[in-house]
């Protein structure tokens, strides 16, 4: 017959080896835990950038409506000027037209002089 020593090693067993299952188990709950846990970081990290891309897209094309308000105002100024210019120089040209041929003629022969060296 056996005696309580010849059984209390099976016990040992029969324990070690619902601790392990048991330790198994809450081991896979927890990389479980960890898996919903990270799944929900990737979430909130991918809502957060999609975010600050909206943010991003919308400052780029706030400031690029401002640059083009300031290159159309640049332009019109020089178009304003040019036609400035333009209207000095006909006035100029109508007020005193040997002295704009004389002065056109020299420019065209220091052009000459210039292309020929």
């Amino acid at each position: 017959m056996a005696t309580t020593t010849d059984m209390a090693p099976n016990r040992r067993k029969a324990g070690t080896a619902d601790a392990s299952k048991s330790r198994e188990q809450e081991l896979e709950a927890q990389v479980s835990q960890l898996q919903d846990d990270l799944k929900s970081i990737t979430e909130t990290l991918s809502k957060l950038t999609g975010e600050k891309v909206g943010e991003a897209k919308a400052i780029a094309k706030s400031e690029l409506k401002q640059i083009k308000r300031k290159g159309e105002e640049m332009l019109s100024d020089a178009q304003d000027q040019a036609e400035q210019v333009e209207k000095q120089l006909k006035d100029t040209i109508r007020d005193k037209p040997l002295t704009a041929v004389a002065t056109a003629a020299g420019i065209g022969f220091v052009l000459a002089l210039l292309t020929r060296h």
